[in-house]
């Protein structure tokens, strides 16, 4: 056999067993996350990532995941299907062993796989570990074969049972509800936008999905099939599409700089917020890393100077900073490494340094070719950027007042702010309340030791929208930076935030449960995710639920958080039943609103994560830009899950 052959031959040899996978299912968030809705997902992105691998290997264009009627997913992909020989070490089925051994997979072998994003070797054994249920199918050199687990233990060998002109791999497996207790269900749009991602970041690659629990109008299965021949420029058109472009086009390049594949594609709108997102072989870094680092310099020291030689800058009274040469840039960053070393398991910041000179100088070159080619284009980016600089000199002096304000002491902070008496942050909580009737109500109700209530007057500036300049200007915003304590920016980055003197871990968010409560609490939320996303991404924010109805029948009452449970409610209590319908938070009393809402003993609160920062940025840029047509289209087709009063 050819050199080159042994080099592309996927056999039984090339699977590597690096250790055992006994304490998986012990400690599960080690090698998942968590064991709530985010882990249950990546389970799901494990399995497809052995397909995706397959692709980038060029041994694959197909894949198809389903949701099953009994909540268990399958994927299959048209690869060359695991191995199923004897592995010599281990003395079983190489299938078995990926399946049962943590750590064993082809990725370790370079001749299998030169990129992979599943480097850290959990894989589909993790996913089998923690897995009520698994069954793998190969289809391989003319056979079937199948094997079954139990929790992570094979059922029998592997056994060939039928003949296939078809090739690849199916993995189907029910999430274990021992492990998995808040819930084993999976959302159908989670799947669906990380396919999507998927889709974008691998040109050509046709990726679909069915969930069979639900049918359309027509009786179908919920299905999309997902493929992008343009690639990264379809997926930058996508994010930005409710937003005005400035560029006639999006700016885009694919090559090698130094032995990294690069592949960049930005474009510049006439918002004024920065969307960079990065990945590496298909994992989103949301950290960033040496890749991200790389675009920054290139993009800033390509703009300057040719900001500079066009005399643009002239009149300009201050200096340039990084920030302006981003503010309305959407852009994401894709890189191809072989061996990526990634800060952490959870692979979210790219550590390898000479990745960093690769994109650099990929994006110099991109960029550098474009500005000469559109000289309309460039003058309307250095304009963009001469007016982000202002924005930020003024937002500057803006921000000053409100960092002069916080780092008082406690006579500093806003007027309406209830404190609670303790002072460890860890042990504190703060409601922001819409309105003061309601924060009147809160601050009877509370628990005064570690309970602080700071009433919001009417809807916060929508940040969307806005300068930033603006932003620190709101008195509503202000008096939130002030009452938190934290600080925003510096000269070296005007965006940064500074959570050392954070005075509560947990915010809540607490408005009423009718639709401008809803709005309200979206202005919030999107002033969180674009000015302090670090809160969101560290936990801290929530969002209350107060009850929809009291029922009451006599002296026995009970609270409904929907129409359906307000109905099993009345079912149950039998006979003529009284129904109150709650529209704010204004109509309890204090002790209604400490039963339901507010005590950490019996109250719900829904905490805000973000498990797809692009997904989540065109989101509040839809129902918060602008562009009517596709916030009316997302709110009709999500209006079941609202409730709107008559």
């Amino acid at each position: 056999m050819s050199e080159e052959a042994k080099k592309n031959e996927y056999s039984a040899d090339s699977i590597q067993a690096l250790e055992g996978m006994e304490h998986v299912r012990m400690r599960p968030s080690m090698y998942i996350g968590d064991v709530g809705t985010r882990g249950l997902h990546h389970l799901v992105y494990e399995v497809i990532d052995n397909s995706i691998d397959e692709a980038m290997a060029g041994h694959c264009d197909t894949i198809t995941v389903v949701i099953n009627e009994d909540n268990s997913v399958s994927v299959k992909d048209n690869g060359r299907g695991i191995p199923v020989g004897i592995h010599k070490k281990e003395g079983v089925s190489a299938l078995e062993v990926v399946m049962t051994k943590i750590g064993a997979g082809g990725k370790f072998d370079k001749d299998s796989y030169k990129v992979s994003g599943g480097l850290h070797g959990v894989g589909v054994s993790c996913v089998n570990a923690l897995s009520e249920h698994l069954r793998a199918t190969v289809y391989r050199d003319g056979k079937i074969y199948e094997q079954e687990y139990e929790m992570g233990k094979s059922l029998y060998p592997v056994k060939e049972i039928g003949v296939s002109d078809e090739i690849g791999t199916l993995v189907t497996f029910r999430p274990d509800k021992t492990i998995f207790k808040e819930t084993t269900e999976y959302s159908y749009d989670t799947l669906s936008n990380r396919l999507r991602e998927l889709s974008f970041l691998n040109k050509g690659l046709k990726i679909s999905i069915t969930d069979k629990r639900n049918t359309d109008d027509e009786g179908n299965f919920i299905y999309e099939e997902f493929v992008s021949e343009i690639g990264l420029s379809e997926f930058v058109t996508y994010l930005d599409a409710t937003r005005e472009q400035l560029t006639s086009q999006v700016i885009s390049m694919e090559g090698e700089k130094n032995g990294v594949p690069v592949e960049v594609a930005m474009v510049y709108n006439t918002s004024y917020t920065e969307n960079l997102h990065s990945y590496v072989n298909n994992i989103n870094t949301i950290e960033g890393g040496t890749h991200l680092a790389g675009f920054r310099r290139g993009l800033t020291n390509t703009l300057k100077k040719y900001a500079e030689a066009s005399g643009l800058l002239d009149k300009l009274k201050f200096d340039i900073a990084g920030d302006d040469f981003r503010e309305g840039l959407t852009a994401i960053i894709s890189v191809k490494v072989a061996e990526p070393q990634f800060e952490g398991q959870t692979k979210t910041k790219l550590g390898n340094r000479d990745v960093t000179s690769a994109v650099s100088q990929a994006v110099s070159e991109m960029l550098n070719d474009y500005l000469e080619e559109n000289p309309g284009d460039a003058k309307i980016i250095v304009q963009k950027v001469i007016l982000a600089a202002q924005a930020r000199h003024a937002a500057r002096k803006a921000r000053e007042m409100v960092q002069r304000k916080t780092v008082m002491s406690i006579g500093g902070l806003p007027g309406k702010l209830s404190d609670c008496s303790e002072t460890d942050p860890a042990l504190c909580e703060i409601f922001l309340v819409e309105g003061d009737s309601a924060g009147g109500t809160a601050k009877q109700g509370r628990d005064r030791m570690f309970q602080a209530i700071l009433p919001l007057r009417g809807k916060i500036l929508n940040v969307e929208k806005a300068m930033q300049h603006k932003v620190f200007e709101n008195e509503e915003i202000k008096n939130m930076f002030t009452a938190l304590g934290v600080t925003i920016g510096t000269e070296e980055d005007s965006k940064a935030l500074n959570l050392s003197k954070l005075r509560y871990h947990k915010i809540v968010i607490m408005c009423d449960a009718d639709v401008d409560g809803s709005h309200i609490a979206t202005l919030i939320l999107t002033f969180f995710f674009r000015y302090m996303k670090e809160l969101v991404e560290n936990g801290h924010i929530f969002i209350a639920t107060p009850p929809l109805y009291l029922v009451k029948k006599g002296q026995k009452k009970q609270y409904a958080w929907s129409d359906e449970e307000r109905d099993m409610i009345a079912k149950n209590l039998g006979g003529s039943v009284n129904i109150q319908r709650y529209k704010g938070l204004g109509e309890m009393n204090a002790d209604q609103l400490w039963d339901t809402t507010m005590n950490p003993e019996f109250r719900t609160l829904r905490q805000v994560t973000i498990d797809n920062p692009q997904e989540a940025d065109r989101v509040f840029s839809m129902l918060m830009g602008d562009d009517v047509p596709p916030r009316r289209d997302f709110i009709e087709r999500n209006a079941k899950y609202a409730n709107i009063d008559a």
